[in-house]
């Protein structure tokens, strides 16, 4: 790494749907380069790519890794480190690839030829377009029966467009790949070369005004000047390069290492920027600059943080500044990625990806600094979790354990959110789908030794009032000795939104001593944790109390309190309580032609759409459902649409729950509170 010129540096990410060949392609590179003694493989479990037990286990990648390799010289002549950052295809941790795009100098698209452009697929260059990511697309599975580079190649074309430009060919029965722009290219090819040559040549010429004067007068350009103009178009996104690679076979592999070489921006073509929108200076002499884009608990290390180096130079034994906080970190040694393999560094520069133990108080997203310099970048932006489960320990001693358990799991992984709902008492995991549930728990049983149980978290239903109601209640209680008195009389009804109170006095005459009255306010409060109708809380009530009596002996707090509890459950029995229900508004993208059966499900959960629109091919719904009907939509709908859809869920509002459905609420209710009673 520190041999390296910064102007050698290539870093991407592969991204695309899972399994569509990312993994496979990185343990062939470990394998082709020396890194690894053997061709890894995901299949039995040898993978060096897909090392974490949850993976081998799952048999898909699921945490974002870096490979960070360096090849001999290439036949070119040219020198390369490359940084590779192998993302999960799988929806349920698009968390990862979000982090892995913020450090990306540009996204290499895995396209399977027989499985074409999948939802992983269009996800991942959603994403690319967001984060303005460079994109090159990788077609594989070339040696698999059935598959046509040209079908696959056109489809790219169709879907994005006419910057589409296949570097290389691939020749009759794989026997090599033909480079566009060799001397030599076989007849077989010459006519798609030539083409695609041209039209190469004509995107290069478009990005400067030298360039674009002498291909006007001379109608062609040299191949240095196609290189340069070319790595200026993919820079900008003008210029999205296609190469073909049979991994196992060893298909494609130069050509692309070539091809990143020659084509892929570095990190002084792409300068990463900070919060303002200014680039970072990425020489080595500029001032050591920072970014924390993954962290994990390491059960033997403890946390460690992956930094990008983002400009300067960053030596071991180094103390620097995390700008966030203002707090100085030690840096104690650099590791070298490449999967689960490491080795020591002394210096790293910018596109270096390095490993860092030991740090105090350095969190994700945060930036490291040369003392005396102040950066920070944006934060990042991850979608809403769309699958939950409550979780409770399976046994007794697991209690205790269980807060740190689920802390350290969401630590680790910013798009899973722990939460302790405050009327249902629950702990509810909040995750991307019921895999990233399933690997949370596993991960808590294999780092904390924790064992849970999951299931459908409770809604958290509520109750309130639609009327005024008259509530009265006499407690008097004479047991021999000084005895229990306090009478209340009081209405209920809904409160205005515009009024701040829910209690209120209008007790006249002295018929309540004033002393009593905070009492009485405590006796409602109690009332209303435990509704009338189903034992919900109850809300956007007002309580007024306006008569009543008392004892000079044997009245007390505690018998006008209890007046008061009573007195409100009887005015709201009158008050035609009902029950609310929490309301969801979701947003849900979905391909055109399963627009009928997502429709027809929505009807199916009480559903209610509130409007239509297109965004990127996709159409989108957005309707409000109960969140009852929310808790395992995430699975439902993907298994609707064979994953092609996904949606989005936000608290709406409380509404009344109709009466068929709240009998059976109500119903349930009655039945655990009867069980818990015996």
């Amino acid at each position: 790494m520190k041999d390296t010129n910064v102007v050698d540096v290539r870093n991407f990410m592969l991204a695309g749907h899972s399994g569509s060949g990312k993994t496979t392609l990185v343990d062939t590179l470990l394998f082709t380069l020396g890194v690894n003694d053997r061709q890894g493989s995901v299949a039995n479990g040898s993978s060096m790519a897909d090392y974490l037990d949850e993976e081998k286990k799952h048999k898909t990648t699921i945490s974002a890794k870096s490979f960070t390799l360096t090849p001999s010289k290439l036949a070119s002549g040219r020198k390369l480190q490359m940084t590779i950052l192998d993302t999960p295809g799988f929806a349920d941790f698009a968390g990862q690839a979000i982090q892995a795009a913020r450090v990306a100098g540009a996204m290499v698209v895995v396209v399977d030829a027989h499985a074409g452009l999948q939802v992983g697929t269009l996800r991942s260059w959603a994403l690319a377009e967001k984060m303005a990511l460079p994109v090159a697309v990788l077609i594989t599975g070339l040696d698999r029966e059935n598959t046509s580079f040209e079908k696959a190649l056109s489809a790219v074309q169709k879907a994005w467009g006419n910057a589409c430009v296949p570097m290389v060919l691939p020749l009759a029965n794989l026997s090599g790949v033909a480079d566009i722009l060799s001397a030599n290219v076989p007849a077989e090819v010459a006519d798609a070369a030539a083409s695609a040559r041209d039209k190469l040549m004509e995107i290069a010429a478009e990005t400067e005004d030298e360039l674009t004067e002498k291909f006007l007068k001379d109608g062609t350009l040299s191949e240095d000047e196609i290189a340069r103009g070319a790595r200026t178009a993919m820079a900008k996104r003008a210029l999205m390069p296609i190469f073909a690679i049979a991994a196992p076979k060893g298909l494609g592999l130069t050509e692309f290492m070539e091809g990143v070489a020659r084509w892929f921006p570095s990190p002084l073509d792409r300068p990463m920027k900070d919060v303002d929108g200014k680039a970072i200076d990425p020489s080595p002499n500029a001032p050591f600059v920072g970014f924390v884009w993954k962290t994990v608990n390491d059960p033997f290390v403890g946390p460690v943080a992956f930094v990008y180096v983002a400009g300067g130079t960053l030596n071991a034994e180094l103390d620097v500044t995390n700008a966030a906080k203002g707090q100085k970190e030690h840096i104690v040694s650099l590791l070298n990625l490449a999967g689960k393999k490491s080795a020591v560094v002394d210096k790293a520069t910018a596109g270096d990806i390095v490993a860092l133990a030991k740090l105090k108080a350095t969190a994700l997203g945060e930036a490291l600094c040369q003392t005396g310099t102040q950066v920070t970048f944006a934060p990042f932006v991850f979608p809403n979790p769309v699958a939950w489960s409550a979780v409770t320990a399976k046994t007794q001693g697991d209690d205790d354990k269980i807060g740190t358990a689920l802390h350290r799991v969401a630590e680790e992984d910013p798009t899973i959110h722990v939460e302790r709902n405050a009327d249902t008492h629950e702990m509810v995991l909040a995750a991307m789908g019921d895999l990233h549930i399933a690997v949370a728990v596993e991960r808590m049983h294999s780092r904390n030794h924790v064992e849970v149980t999951l299931s459908t978290p409770k809604v958290p239903y509520k109750e309130t009032v639609t009327a005024r109601g008259e509530g009265h209640y006499k407690h008097k209680k004479q047991t021999g000795g000084r005895g229990q008195y306090g009478e209340v009389y009081m209405f209920i009804e809904p409160k205005a939104p515009s009024e701040v109170e829910w209690f209120a006095s209008k007790t006249v005459g002295g018929s309540i001593p004033g002393n009593f009255l905070p009492a009485i306010h405590k006796g409602f409060a109690m009332a209303m944790e435990r509704g009338c109708v189903a034992g919900f809380p109850v809300v956007n009530v007002k309580a007024v109390v306006y008569d009543g009596s008392f004892h000079d002996v044997d009245s007390s707090e505690i018998a006008f309190k209890i007046a008061g509890s009573r007195a409100f459950r009887d005015g709201m029995s009158k008050a035609r309580p009902v029950l609310l229900e929490p309301i969801m508004t979701v947003r849900i993208s979905v391909p055109d032609h399963f627009m009928g059966d997502v429709s027809g499900d929505l009807s199916h959960k009480r559903g209610r759409i509130v409007s239509m629109e297109t965004d990127e091919g996709m159409q989108v719904i957005v309707a409000e459902i109960p969140q009852s009907d929310i808790f395992h939509y995430c699975a439902e709908l993907r298994s609707m649409t064979g994953g092609r859809a996904s949606f989005e869920a936000t608290f709406a509002r409380y509404d009344v729950v109709p009466s068929n459905v709240a009998q059976k609420i109500i119903a349930s209710a009655v039945h655990v509170k009867d069980s818990d009673e015996e």
